[in-house]
């Protein structure tokens, strides 16, 4: 088992990625008119940047690491910092900004995505050094906590409506409660990372086998939602 992971974590976490990307595209015009359209849109973004980030492995087989090896881009953390865990967060928050239909949640959501983003610039201010060396955890808690909340707001919202009686109906729905599974899932793991090393490789084990789970429930969950689930209902 341990060996399958080592070899083939990336291939089946990108595989489910642009599987779900894929098939947004693939449905397109059915969610032409509806909010879902940026959410295909930033599951296109999703699997292109997660490939990306493991540039450090693509210049490691082009044999051309010495090109970065002992400057700030040596390892990843800051790309996957900025363009996956603000950038995603964002987008959520945004994205449930643009669902929810009432003007004071929708205010909250929109005074949230200023703060978190304003807070994280803060913090890379005073733990610069850090951003290229390994995980923010208080990014991390930012984000969890700010997509909790755009998540809880929009459950709300629609346990106060009409639209509850058709919930199960709508995409938006399985975005939300497959988003905070995943992220639930994955966020302590940002506390042990220190542990994610060649020092303890069951931890290292562990680690991928829950990233492994939680990326393929999220994307495979993705994927169907888009393909069953009807944008009138939304």
């Amino acid at each position: 088992m341990n060996e399958f992971l080592s070899q083939n974590y990336f291939l089946i976490t990108h595989l489910v990625e642009f599987l779900a990307a894929g098939t947004g595209l693939f449905f397109y015009k059915k969610y032409k008119a509806a909010a879902a359209i940026y959410f295909i849109w930033f599951l296109v973004y999703s699997a292109f940047v997660d490939l990306i980030s493991r540039y450090p492995r693509f210049f490691n087989y082009l044999e051309t690491f010495d090109s970065i090896e002992n400057t700030m881009f040596e390892r990843n953390y800051w790309y996957i910092t900025i363009f996956w865990v603000i950038a995603s967060t964002l987008f959520y928050v945004f994205y449930f900004q643009k669902i929810i239909q009432h003007p004071k949640l929708k205010t909250i959501l929109k005074f949230t995505k200023w703060l978190f983003l304003i807070a994280s610039i803060i913090v890379f201010i005073f733990d610069f050094e850090k951003l290229y060396t390994s995980k923010i955890p208080l990014i991390h808690i930012l984000s969890t906590l700010s997509v909790f909340l755009a998540i809880s707001l929009y459950l709300f919202e629609i346990l106060n409506s009409d639209r509850i009686l058709i919930f199960y109906q709508s995409i938006n729905f399985y975005i939300s409660s497959t988003v905070l599974i995943w992220w639930l899932i994955t966020t302590p793991l940002v506390f042990y990372d220190l542990y994610f090393s060649q020092a303890d490789w069951n931890f290292v084990f562990l680690k991928y086998q829950i990233f492994l789970f939680a990326n393929v429930f999220m994307y495979v969950s993705f994927t169907l939602a888009l393909i069953f689930c009807k944008p009138q209902y939304d």
